[in-house]
């Protein structure tokens, strides 16, 4: 698979909506890697913009993710609750509630005008998380010479992949920070580590698997491979990197002593994603609290009290994903962080 995108690197920076950049892709692609800018959190125009700056910045393969979660069930009951039970918190700023929620942003599985833009700019490698769109989208794609790559959390989901005709499958596991890729949040997740999701792969499937969760260095790289793992994709790691969008306050906490709490929570967003845990999270965690609303209704509540915090001077409020890796992340510009990977993973051969 790596020789087929001429990738000379194990390694994948991981798409990460919010974090990454064009100059944080080019990077890491330019330096062996594959660079991935994540797309499904913006709008047709931005997603344009993404690829193209991408392009003009590297000659090198790149991936870009898209969001391939079931349209929103809106609930008014249950979203009014939740705006009820969280005004305290706008309150706090002086600030009122929204009066109503909205999906922030659409599924790819329902933007064909995403898709045709996908063909026409043909990026390397196209990711999906939380499902996968129709199989004669998969097929297009295919027949446009992009590589399909999936994120799987458990054995059911991985070998719906491999039906679908995707061409490789990201185990992602309960380390990983960010939000979980399970196709239906609904299900039991079994919680499977990294270690223990690559070999029940690679065992039930025959496409190549990427293993992602808890990996920041060489000797990482090198244990997932020996698990059976072609690649190794890795996102908190360089979340710290100057050239990712992460703010001040995220980059902060990660690299003190809270990246090393960081955990599960459906608060922010309507699904699960691990990351620090703020006050937000608290309170909506809190004995009593209703359930949040759907992926990713539930968002835009979190975004507007992000927005309004910090503005106050409060940016803890904002959702700093991070993965229990945390505490090993270095921050080093991302060809240098590529480079050290590589020198690690030689060192471990």
């Amino acid at each position: 698979m790596l020789d087929r995108l001429d990738i000379p690197l194990p390694i994948i920076q991981a798409p990460m909506a919010g974090v990454s950049t064009p100059a944080l892709a080019a990077a890491v692609s330019n330096a062996g890697g594959l660079g991935s800018i994540a797309i499904g959190s913006g709008t047709l125009a931005q997603a344009r913009e993404a690829i193209e700056a991408t392009r003009a910045l590297t000659a090198r393969p790149f991936q870009v993710n898209v969001f391939c979660h079931a349209p929103a069930r809106r609930d008014a009951a249950i979203e009014a609750v939740w705006i009820r039970h969280m005004a305290p918190l706008f309150a706090g700023f002086g600030a009122s509630p929204p009066a109503e929620l909205r999906e922030i942003y659409p599924s790819f599985i329902a933007d064909e005008a995403m898709l045709r833009l996908l063909l026409e700019t043909r990026p390397a490698v196209v990711s999906f998380h939380f499902g996968l769109p129709p199989r004669e989208w998969i097929a297009a794609l295919r027949d446009a010479g992009i590589a399909t790559l999936a994120t799987a959390t458990h054995v059911d989901e991985a070998l719906a992949i491999e039906a679908a005709g995707v061409d490789g499958i990201v185990a992602q596991g309960i380390e990983a920070g960010g939000h979980r890729g399970l196709f239906d949040p609904q299900r039991h997740d079994e919680s499977l580590p990294m270690s223990v999701l690559v070999r029940r792969l690679c065992a039930n499937t025959r496409l190549p698997v990427i293993a992602a969760g808890g990996i920041m260095d060489g000797h990482g790289i090198r244990a997932a491979l020996d698990l059976g793992a072609v690649a190794a994709q890795l996102g908190t790691a360089f979340v710290p990197c100057p050239e990712s969008a992460a703010s001040p306050a995220h980059r902060e906490a990660l690299l003190d002593a809270r990246g090393g709490r960081t955990r599960l929570t459906p608060v922010l967003s309507g699904r699960p994603a691990r990351g620090i845990p703020n006050r937000y999270v608290a309170h909506g965690e809190a004995p009593g609290s209703p359930p949040p609303p759907a992926y990713p209704v539930a968002y835009d509540l979190a975004r507007q009290l992000a927005a309004i915090a910090s503005r106050q001077g409060h940016p803890e409020f904002a959702a700093h994903w991070a993965g229990q890796g945390a505490p090993l992340a270095r921050p080093l510009p991302a060809a240098e962080l590529v480079d050290l990977l590589a020198r690690e993973l030689r060192a471990e051969t």
